[in-house]
């Protein structure tokens, strides 16, 4: 059987070390490379490859975020140089991964276990648990990315004015615009600093520096007023954290 693999990397001699290592396996027939996330997403969509030797540290997408906005299910080998509390990410997600710099019987032992995944059916990579897993203590995302259609938005943190929970899904509002990702409020949550996100409503989470005022509603909740015009529900619980969070800062 062909394993059909894709390389992504930003530097041009990784990719290239890749290929000379891979000449040597018979069975592994490189059907794109790509430079950078946004032309690995594509690629994907177009080769349907069995197998992608995924940088993480890239510009404009990283290997996570592409992982992010793809439907494709295939076999992920991390190319990387992140930390060892990283490497405990990838290890528990059963994932493998290339420390850079590794030599071809590192690469070898990562084509074992390829081929053992291939033939086997597991649970799909989950891409956002993935990245908060691997994200070390007191660092957070700089932006969030959402695909839609053929289109990839990326929205940086600061101008997240809030988020709406629409059942597995959560609508991101910034910018006067609105944009649909297949996330849940609570993971979404998760993964924002809570000194600058906090969660207003079962259904609502919130940009603190966006807030212009909160006005009272009914006897047991109060609306938050935004800078762009907004208005967000705030529930008792919600108005609670909303002042903890406030008086922190």
């Amino acid at each position: 059987m062909s394993i059909r693999a894709i390389l992504v990397d930003d530097e041009d001699l990784a990719r290239q070390l890749l290929r000379e290592y891979l000449s040597e396996e018979k069975d592994v027939e490189i059907v794109a490379e790509c430079s950078n996330g946004f032309d690995a997403v594509k690629a994907i969509a177009q080769w349907k490859p069995d197998l992608a030797f995924l940088d993480v540290q890239m510009p404009k997408l990283d290997g996570f975020e592409v992982l992010e906005l793809i439907d494709a299910d295939l076999v992920v080998v991390f190319v990387t140089a992140y930390d060892q509390y990283a490497m405990k990410a990838f290890e528990a997600a059963a994932v493998d991964y290339l420390l850079k710099p590794f030599d071809a019987s590192r690469l070898r032992t990562a084509l074992e276990k390829v081929r053992r995944r291939l033939g086997e059916r597991g649970p799909r990579l989950q891409a956002v648990e993935l990245k908060q897993a691997a994200r070390g203590p007191g660092q957070w995302p700089e932006r969030i990315v959402v695909k839609d259609g053929a289109r990839v938005h990326v929205i940086p943190i600061g101008q997240l004015e809030y988020a709406e929970a629409q059942d597995d899904y959560v609508a991101l509002h910034s910018g006067g615009k609105s944009y649909l990702k297949q996330q849940t409020i609570s993971s979404l949550e998760e993964s924002l600093d809570p000194a600058k996100f906090v969660r207003v409503h079962r259904s609502f989470l919130i940009n603190l520096e966006c807030i212009s005022k909160i006005e009272p509603y009914t006897k047991d909740s109060r609306l938050a007023i935004l800078t762009g015009g907004a208005q967000v529900p705030v529930s008792r619980a919600g108005y609670l954290r909303l002042k903890e969070a406030m008086e922190r800062g």
